[in-house]
């Protein structure tokens, strides 16, 4: 299903609400978190959210989708500190119920076991939120990683670091490494919301309405899923079929 909106603003307050709604029907839901330029506006809606309608957030659980090898939580690339800059610290979250990959694991392969474990010990996730790279991968599983995959080191492509190079000082600090939630994990959430704003988003996204199911293009798993939402503003949508159009009016409507 696409719901395509106007701006980038429209987006963010359209999948903020969304998990916002997701946390009052379900005070102990699980859910799957993404970090990125386009999280940074649906946490801040989020958080201003939440702080207009106060929540118990006591019995909530997140699991982050990644995190880089090799860069400590207080590192300001780390995905922990994004989080913790973003959305974390600025609500009443139990630590204890926030968990992203740990990037410093002496034991990488345990620790990526544990970490899928863990969501299934949890109950699985009941909504997942997603972006999307430009060469399609989800989480940061590139191109040909098995749908099948858990919890795993992923060796990032030269154009995922040269994507992620924008956040860094020097493009030879962007790491190599990644842990990542697999896709079979991904897959295995109740709800998943891909979120994608911009004009460079837009050819990918092109891409994945017209493709099949085929591992060179990770985000196709989810048209193997029966619960997807992708939300686009008009940049993103560009290249879309025009019958997708249709809903837009729609969807404005119901925005405002």
């Amino acid at each position: 299903m696409y719901k395509i909106f106007e701006t980038v603003d429209d987006v963010s307050r359209y999948t903020a609400q969304r998990l916002l709604d997701k946390i009052l029907a379900k005070p102990a839901a699980v859910l799957g978190l993404a970090t990125g330029g386009t999280m940074e506006p649906v946490y801040a809606q989020l958080v201003q959210m939440l702080q207009q309608q106060p929540t118990d957030l006591s019995r909530l659980t997140t699991f982050n989708l990644d995190e880089y090898i090799g860069l400590t939580e207080s590192h300001v690339q780390s995905y922990r500190y994004y989080m913790d800059e973003h959305l974390f610290d600025k609500l009443n979250l139990p630590r204890e119920r926030v968990h992203l990959p740990d990037g410093m694991a002496e034991d990488i392969d345990g620790a990526c076991l544990a970490y899928s474990a863990a969501i299934q010990a949890a109950g699985g996730l009941d909504l997942q939120l997603l972006g999307i790279g430009s060469n399609g991968h989800i989480g940061f599983n590139e191109p040909y990683t098995r749908f099948s995959s858990r919890t795993h080191v992923i060796a990032l492509s030269e154009q995922t670091r040269r994507d992620n190079g924008r956040f860094f000082s020097d493009q030879d600090e962007v790491p190599i490494h990644a842990l990542t939630l697999g896709i079979q994990d991904i897959l295995e959430a109740k709800e998943i919301m891909l979120v994608a704003t911009g004009p460079n988003k837009a050819e990918v996204m092109a891409e994945l309405h017209h493709s099949g199911v085929d591992e060179a293009l990770p985000a196709s798993a989810l048209k193997q899923h029966d619960n997807v939402t992708i939300v686009l503003d008009r940049e993103a949508a560009a290249l879309l079929p025009s019958a997708e159009w249709r809903a837009v009016q729609t969807v404005q409507l119901l925005a405002g």
